[in-house]
């Protein structure tokens, strides 16, 4: 069996008042604080124990009790383009079925598939457990996919000179003189072959001239 739920943890909820009847309805608003790594790692996310507000509704059907509601929390990380720290509202809709374990004529839950028995189609299957459910793993699933892959500061951020690294939008007319390599090797061979003209001149051998007069 699962182990038992802590019904202290603030994403765990209580579903006993649904009574198991089907189409009876609970709307639940809290307001719970993130669990750590909450978010894309290294990327953007919210920093663990921000508040993550919650507007829930929980309703029993037949399989068990089908969850929707939405989450808003602050998420905070760094531009792409120009490494500055920026921070984003976010909102996740999500909806979730967490079913009832099956139980036999007496109301006791069967016992669970073998580990690895592929036919019990319940590796992703979220349960109800003594009337709880955890909603984290919902949470998270619905948070990170509603985050921005590559966050920006904004739409128009010019990111960082390629050359020197500055912040292109506080200084718009940064620039670097460009330099067309092939006309810098051929500045180089000039200058090479100007130095051995004046290697050859300094070590000439005396003129004819000079010769005869000797």
């Amino acid at each position: 069996m699962n182990a038992r739920l802590d019904h202290h943890n603030p994403l765990v909820f209580d579903t006993h008042e649904l009574g198991r009847r089907p189409g009876a309805l609970r709307k639940v608003t809290r307001s719970v604080p993130a669990p750590k790594d909450f978010g894309i790692d290294g990327v953007i996310g919210a920093p663990e124990g921000a508040p993550v507000e919650l507007d829930l509704r929980l309703e029993s059907v037949m399989e068990g009790v089908l969850v929707t509601g939405t989450a808003r929390v602050t998420a905070e990380g760094e531009c792409v383009r120009c490494l500055e720290p920026l921070s984003r509202e976010v909102a996740a809709d999500f909806q979730e079925l967490f079913s009832y374990h099956e139980t036999d004529d007496r109301g006791r839950v069967r016992a669970e598939p073998a580990a690895g028995d592929e036919d019990s189609g319940e590796e992703d299957t979220l349960f109800v457990e003594d009337g709880l459910f955890d909603l984290e793993p919902v949470l998270r699933d619905a948070v990170v996919l509603a985050l921005p892959m590559q966050p920006v500061c904004r739409e128009e951020c010019a990111g960082l000179c390629s050359t020197c690294g500055a912040r292109l939008d506080d200084d718009p007319d940064h620039h670097h003189d460009a330099v067309d390599i092939r006309w810098a090797a051929l500045q180089g061979l000039a200058e090479t072959v100007k130095d051995g003209e004046k290697d050859n001149m300094g070590g000439a051998e005396p003129g004819v001239d000079e010769k005869q007069e000797k």
